[in-house]
């Protein structure tokens, strides 16, 4: 795998890679100041797409043996089950020990939830029949804002991949020795580290906090930002961690402001698609083992 993400990295790449990388936390910085600061961080996202390609295959291409659709659908149920028991116990933790970071996480929650509460009121007393139309399309404006942002952040796994490049590239230059020898796991588990102590304190940038506040949330999503990195090198599958990271925060959105328990709704949903897709998958490979046996014994005979 380490070879594959390291390998033929050209200027141009390795220029997108900064961007992504670096360009995107400055520009995440500036969003407390500048509101073009915050329409050029959402273009580097959208445009990190493509690096997401390029890196993708680089990553899936030290994959031993292809998937079938059904092996892929049990790994991403199985991700995403991975990540919510994760981050349940993680919110548990941090609520017991941040109690800065979660009263006051809590009270954003809880004046957006009124704010959406407010807005939805409003709009159920319309004037005119027209009037009615546009709170409608206000609240779909709203919504759709909302799940937009979620999937948006489900592309900061292709930051995270790009700062993994970035740091494998720089420890096969400074301890060529040991990259030779092919010791290479400390380098990998160093730069999950690393990305996770970054995805932690990007969850600060955008706004002033108190450190108490700063530290509990910099612990918090950096542990979050863990789990991924895990299930980004468990997968090796790019897309896959993206799409469970942006479900899970849509399905958060949805749980704070406008559907009650959508995350518990959904990880059991996933759940019960994940044993129905694992009985099936075991079914599939007594068959295969049956089928094998019987090649052998006829085999056998024909000796």
């Amino acid at each position: 795998m380490t070879n594959n993400l390291t390998s033929s990295i050209s200027k141009k790449l390795l220029t997108a890679l900064l961007v992504v990388t670096i360009g995107a936390e400055i520009l995440l910085y500036l969003t407390r100041y500048s509101s073009l600061a915050s329409t050029l961080y959402d273009a580097v996202m959208v445009a990190s797409i493509f690096v997401g390609i390029k890196l993708h295959r680089r990553l899936w291409s030290s994959v031993v043996r292809p998937k079938t659709k059904r092996q892929l659908a049990l790994q991403f149920t199985g991700a995403f089950l991975i990540f919510f028991f994760g981050s349940t116990i993680i919110n548990i933790y941090s609520s017991v020990t941040y109690n800065d970071f979660s009263d006051d996480y809590g009270e954003y929650v809880e004046d957006y939830t009124e704010m959406q509460t407010y807005e939805a009121e409003t709009a159920k007393t319309p004037d005119t029949e027209e009037s009615a139309v546009w709170s409608f399309i206000d609240r779909v404006d709203t919504i759709g804002s909302d799940i937009y942002l979620d999937a948006m952040a489900g592309l900061e796994e292709v930051w995270r991949l790009a700062y993994i490049v970035l740091f494998l590239v720089v420890c096969k230059k400074l301890f060529r020795g040991r990259w030779e020898s092919g010791r290479r796991d400390i380098f990998v588990l160093a730069a999950l580290f690393f990305t996770s102590i970054l995805f932690g304190v990007d969850h600060t940038l955008d706004s002033e906090q108190s450190w108490p506040v700063r530290i509990g949330a910099i612990v918090t999503f950096a542990n979050m930002g863990f789990l991924f990195g895990l299930i980004l090198l468990w997968t090796r599958n790019l897309w896959l961690t993206v799409l469970v990271h942006s479900l899970y925060d849509i399905m958060a959105t949805l749980s704070w402001y406008y559907i009650d328990d959508a995350v518990e709704l959904f990880a059991l949903g996933i759940l019960i698609v994940y044993i129905i897709l694992f009985l099936l998958e075991k079914m599939q490979q007594k068959r295969r083992l049956v089928e094998v046996e019987q090649d052998d014994g006829a085999a056998q005979i024909m000796e």
